[in-house]
């Protein structure tokens, strides 16, 4: 079982940059893929980005990448997500999960552990 909790959200104005952190608890975090996903009022949950549990591999969502990087520290039982150039359409909450299923990582039903999500809001 794995325990996430969120931090590092807030309002930041347009262009700035935030990173995002993800704290896990259990001993399945090393083993477990990882994911962000953002979920804006009115719209559905979307997947944001995701790494492997070894941190080898990476996948961005087209809308961030080139400005998002995701890493862990399976030492620390961390993931992070490094988000730059925000946007107002940026502006969301931000889950982390974990998954067991590298091929299912874009998608929510995959996951089995959520946090309960960081406010983001970008103000132009």
């Amino acid at each position: 079982q794995v325990q996430l909790v969120e931090s590092g959200g807030g309002l930041v104005q347009a262009g700035g940059s935030l990173r995002l952190s993800c704290a896990a608890s259990g001993r399945a975090f090393s083993s477990s893929n990882m994911g962000w996903f953002r979920q804006a009022p009115g719209k559905e949950r979307e997947f944001v980005a995701a790494i492997n549990w070894s941190g080898s591999i990476t996948d961005f969502a087209d809308s961030v990448t080139g400005r998002s990087t995701i890493s862990r520290d399976n030492a620390k039982n961390t993931v992070s997500l490094q988000m730059n150039s925000l946007k107002p359409e940026d502006t969301a909450v931000y889950y982390c999960g974990a998954t067991s299923t590298w091929s299912g990582r874009q998608r929510q039903a995959w996951y089995s552990y959520w946090g309960q999500g960081t406010q983001v809001t970008v103000f132009s």
